[in-house]
This record gives structure tokens, sequence and C-alpha cells, in this order.
């Protein structure tokens, strides 16, 4: 969410005192959704009943930063916030849903959808930045989305080579990682198209390229017995390049 919101804040030129606003609130819908499932897994006879006092009490504080941040951008004028809502009760409401079947774990679906309601951070922060071209605001969402889901299965990916005991052939690597390789090249092309009608810059692109060049390395070099937390760490330090050259284009290259 961080990552979409900071692409979003340089696109419209820098923050403001309502960006501050809107993160606080972004964060409060973020981390809301513990509680929230906790309350849901208690209901379901998942997790203890004294579990739900804590839980109801961070729903409240939560609800209440919500409320106060979103009132204060509407009436700042910033009514299409609304919008962004929409998407994002429906899929919250499905991953609740399974929550309470016992189904949430390794739902990737349900994560890639996810990932594109994180990313409505970014035209959220770029309107109340200042900027003001609706077509741009979501295309900012459009990359930050398809970064987002080809490191989703990215991570997957080198999640399963964990499980290996020796590397695979070559061509075994590459048929493995094929849903990798089409997600970041599928990306490579609609920024490279987007780049081209002068719609974003072109330094977008090699952070897209960079992407799709660490997946590749990582199919090559199969992520045997590693940590899961390494492997997020590394795919954490690959995105936070690509916010960083994607924000810098945007400050710099617009």
């Amino acid at each position: 969410m961080l990552g979409p919101f900071i692409i979003g804040t340089a696109a419209a030129g820098g923050p403001n005192i309502l960006s501050l606003s809107l993160l606080l609130a972004a964060l409060s819908l973020f981390l809301i959704r513990q509680p929230i499932m906790i309350l849901v897994k208690v209901l379901t006879r998942r997790r203890h009943r004294r579990d739900a006092t804590p839980a109801l009490f961070w729903v409240v504080v939560y609800s209440v930063l919500i409320g106060l941040t979103t009132t204060s951008l509407i009436l700042s004028g910033f009514q299409q916030l609304l919008l962004l809502a929409i998407p994002a009760a429906p899929v919250f409401t499905w991953y609740l849903y399974l929550v309470s079947k016992r189904k949430e774990r390794g739902q990737r679906g349900v994560e890639l959808v996810g990932a594109g309601i994180l990313a409505l951070a970014a035209p959220g922060a770029y309107w109340v930045s200042g900027g003001n071209d609706m077509f741009l605001a979501w295309i900012l969402w459009s990359l930050s989305w398809l970064q987002s889901t080809a490191s989703i299965v990215n991570i997957y990916l080198r999640l399963e080579q964990r499980q290996l005991n020796t590397p695979p052939p070559i061509s075994a690597r590459l048929q493995t990682g094929r849903r990798t390789i089409a997600y970041h090249l599928f990306n490579l092309a609609i920024i490279s198209l987007l780049a081209s009608q002068t719609l974003i810059p072109w330094l977008i692109v090699a952070a897209f390229g960079l992407m799709l060049a660490d997946s590749l390395e990582g199919i090559l070099r199969p992520a045997i017995g590693a940590k899961p937390s390494m492997i997020g760490l590394r795919q954490l330090v690959s995105s936070s390049i690509f916010v960083i050259l994607t924000s810098f284009a945007f400050c710099f290259f617009q």
C-alpha cells in the first residue's frame, strides 16, 4: 500500500498536509483488517472469546480514525475518494467469508485481487496531492497493480522452490517459472506501450525491466532451502527499487 501511495504522491509533484490525512486513513484501513478477521474467527469458534475484546477495541479506534480523516478529505473537496471504496468492500467481504470457512490460506486469486485494492492508494494519493489528470490517476493504479501481481506470483514460485533438494535442469526451471515470466513480459509490453504514447516516462519501462531480470535470476537460481523471511526481504528490496525508480521518473521526467 505504501508503494502505490508514494508513486501517486510523486506523480502529483509531492505531498501536502492532506496527503498525511490520506496516509493515516489508508494505514487505518489496512490495519483494521486484522482485528475484524479476529472477530470473525471468534464468531466461527476459531479463536477464544477473550480475543474479542481487544479486537473490538482496535476496530473502534481504527474506525474513528478512518471516519475523521475521510470526513476531512471529503469536506476538502475530494469526494472522488469514495469511488475507491466501491471495489474494496466486496473484496474484503469475500476474504472474510473465506476466513469464516477456514479457506483463507494459499488463496493466490484473493491476493492478486487484493493487490489491486491496495494499489488504489496510487490514484487516491495523486488526487489529494494536487493531481488533476483523471486518466493518469488510473494509469498509476494500473502500473502499481501490475507490479504487485507479478511480485506475488514470483513470491509463490520462490516459496515452491524451497522444497527442492537439488537444482533441476534449466529447461525444467524455465517451465516451472513460465507463469512468472508471462506476468513480467505482459507488464513490460503494456508499460512500453504507455511509454511509446508519452503517457508515462520511459524510465518506468526500465523499472519493470529490472523486475523481469530479478525474476529470471530467481528462476535460474532456485531458492532451495531458503527461509521465507529471506525470500520476502529480497522481494521487498526489489519492490522498493521499483518504487524509487518510478517515483523518480514522475518527479523529474514527466
